[in-house]
């Protein structure tokens, strides 16, 4: 005997699977761009037998963001086509860590990398500005030390709430849900979301700063050259610096108001909203790294020589 399905439980499943293929090709997108980063500049690590300040935080950066894709898309494609996987003990408390983690590892290796820039290429003549350009290079692992601390305590408060028996109740499938667990707000949830809601208004704090700070810079900066009518050679590495910086500040400001809205909506049956911040939390990884990749002359270069040796093997296989 044939089971009957209801057209809304017909709706659900396609809703889902064209979810799924969606956050697919933006995922594996994102993971290809970022392991790009990542194996370019471990080969120039090997070679160099060093990295800099700049390469040490995109370098973790792109493994962070990586990482983050590939769990984030396993706990998707396990909610939406296999949801029973997920009732089998420490599967969700680990992926819910994981994420956690490798989230927040992502957005503090993005604001680290925001206020370097800001030290680095900014102009003031603060003391206690110079003291830290100075000092910078030697303060940026400690920088990554703590960001990873920070997110390895949030990702560990998330499992230990995870783990408690009120957060066993699944139910993957409903429409709306797009792989999320099914939550009932009460006390016990109040610590995450606080510590959540505190990492992500920390990072967007200091990303602003740093980049409202480092574009006043350059803009004073360039309309002194201007003034001057002198041609500085590093103008258009500024120049480059600033674009990067703002097309920066527009995602992640873009991106803190998904996160706010994902822990405003998770406990809701909204699924239009939670489907636009699912898109686009899965296209901030990939395209802000691709935005960083085409502002380093390195990983430019080495794209475009990868790229250009593609078409010419497709142009030679075309024309044999």
């Amino acid at each position: 005997m044939e089971a009957c399905h209801s057209p809304q439980q017909s709706n659900v499943t396609t809703y889902g699977d064209a979810t799924l293929a969606i956050i697919s090709l933006e995922a594996f997108a994102g993971m290809w761009i970022n392991a790009f980063m990542v194996c370019v500049l471990c080969i120039g690590w090997v070679n160099k037998k060093t990295l800099n300040s700049n390469e040490k935080i995109l370098l973790l950066l792109g493994c962070s963001r990586f990482c983050s894709l590939c769990i984030s898309w396993t706990y998707s494609f396990l909610s939406i086509i296999y949801p029973n996987y997920l009732y089998v003990h420490t599967i969700l408390q680990i992926a819910i860590f994981l994420q956690a983690f490798f989230n927040h590892c992502n957005l503090w290796f993005s604001a680290c990398l925001c206020v370097f820039y800001c030290i680095k290429i900014a102009n003031f003549r603060n003391s206690f500005f110079i003291y830290l350009k100075v000092k910078i290079d030697r303060i940026v692992p400690w920088l990554l030390l703590g960001s990873g601390i920070l997110a390895l305590a949030i990702g560990i408060i998330a499992y230990d709430i995870a783990d408690k028996p009120h957060c066993n109740n699944l139910n993957s499938t409903r429409q709306g849900n797009f792989g999320k667990a099914s939550i009932k707000m009460d006390k016990h949830f109040f610590p995450s979301f606080f510590l959540a809601g505190f990492g992500y208004a920390a990072s967007f704090t200091a990303v602003i700063f740093a980049a409202v700070f480092l574009l006043f810079s350059l803009w004073r900066h360039q309309c002194k050259m201007q003034k001057n009518s002198m041609k500085d050679l590093s103008m258009d590495a500024h120049i480059r610096a600033m674009k990067s910086i703002f097309s920066f500040l527009v995602m992640y400001s873009i991106n803190f108001v998904c996160l706010v809205l994902e822990m405003v909506y998770v406990t809701q049956k909204i699924s239009h909203m939670t489907f636009l911040i699912v898109v686009f939390q899965y296209t901030f990884p990939g395209l802000h790294s691709l935005i960083l990749i085409f502002s380093n002359p390195k990983l430019e270069k080495t794209l475009l020589k990868i790229l250009s040796l593609e078409s010419t093997l497709k142009h030679k296989i075309c024309m044999s």
